[in-house]
């Protein structure tokens, strides 16, 4: 490793990305614990689901912030023992990790850890939702709006790939010793990543002494409430850290087929309170009707998670705007709708 002033040496790049593929298998599993819970009971857990994006960046926001300002890094960087320091730092007095960051750093850092994710996976989602749109020519041909998300959906894998070879290029040059950070992010908040030295060290568990027995105290401000829940959030997830990764690996798509192999079982029984008898206002007499628009199928189309049966273009929207199943309420993305086939079609 290279030596800085102050006795701090730059991480090594396994340490650097390490840091950052933590933070990526965080999201991956909460997603799937809420989607499980919202599964379960759609009534009281339904809306974890459908906001969880939202959800996930205030918990982020929460997390970062509380450990940008006791610990000047984020997260998963403490978690390595790392922490950020200013730029060019060298040249003014020696800032130790439990004092924070300079204000302008510190927000720019924040707003990077937290709003850059958060767009780029709702970007995803609609890239994701327009390919449906495309494929399944929801949208009338000669419609400018079309013309307009093809040329977007053929711009897009260029744009993507000059974004990751951005960060390939930074991780190629930090690895040769021609740059101070691993990501561009980092150069973009003006700051790099250094290891915790002894002092550094020392300075923080006083800081979490202290703050462990002000804790034992009543908290009396809006501003103690919200470092106490992100002191606590923040402490659950270092024991469950290695939980959750776990968790991210089982369900990864490259572990889908073991999954499958280990999870082979029958398909349940409809669940009673959903049967024809009860008298379900969206559930209509005649097996050929779609339950949403009332009129005979067409195109018809299965959603995978509970078994019914609409017209596409009907349970497309629905599914889209509401992430559940218009019947049973089930957590639903597009990628399980299912078109259906007859002889007759």
């Amino acid at each position: 490793s290279r030596e800085h002033s102050g006795h701090e040496t730059a991480p090594s790049i396994f340490e650097a990305v390490a840091q950052d593929s933590l933070m990526a298998a965080l999201r991956p599993a909460l997603r799937h614990m809420a989607k499980v819970l919202a599964e379960s009971n759609p009534g009281r857990y339904g809306c974890l689901w459908t906001w969880f994006d939202e959800l996930y960046a205030l918990l982020d926001l929460l997390l970062q912030q509380h450990y940008l300002s006791k610990c000047s890094a984020s997260f998963s960087e403490n978690f390595y023992s790392l922490k950020r320091t200013v730029l060019g730092h060298s040249k003014g007095p020696y800032r130790l990790a439990s004092a924070g960051l300079p204000k302008q750093e510190h927000w720019k850092s924040l707003l990077l850890l937290v709003l850059i994710p958060y767009l780029k996976g709702k970007l995803e989602k609609l890239v994701s939702s327009l390919r449906e749109e495309d494929e399944y020519s929801i949208h009338p041909p000669s419609s400018a709006w079309k013309r307009f998300y093809r040329a977007f959906l053929a711009a897009y894998p260029f744009v993507n790939m000059a974004w990751e070879g951005w960060f390939l290029i930074q991780q190629l040059c930090y690895i040769l010793g021609k740059a101070q950070h691993h990501s561009p992010l980092l150069r973009l908040a003006g700051v790099r990543l250094v290891r915790l030295t002894v002092d550094d060290i020392q300075a923080l568990e006083e800081k979490l002494a202290a703050a462990t027995a002000s804790h034992s105290c009543r908290i009396h401000s809006l501003k103690k409430a919200f470092g106490g829940i992100a002191f606590s959030l923040s402490t659950g997830l270092s024991v469950g850290v290695f939980f959750l990764q776990f968790l991210d690996w089982w369900y990864s798509s490259e572990n889908q087929e073991t999954i499958k192999s280990l999870t082979v079982l029958p398909t349940p029984p409809p669940p009673i309170h959903l049967d024809h008898s009860t008298g379900s206002p969206l559930l209509p007499k005649l097996k050929t009707v779609c339950p949403l628009c009332h009129k005979i199928r067409t195109n018809d189309t299965v959603l995978s998670t509970s078994g019914f049966v609409f017209c596409y273009r009907c349970v497309y929207n629905y599914v889209k705007n509401h992430q559940r199943c218009p019947i049973t309420g089930y957590a639903t993305e597009l990628q399980h709708l299912v078109k259906l086939y007859s002889p007759e079609s």
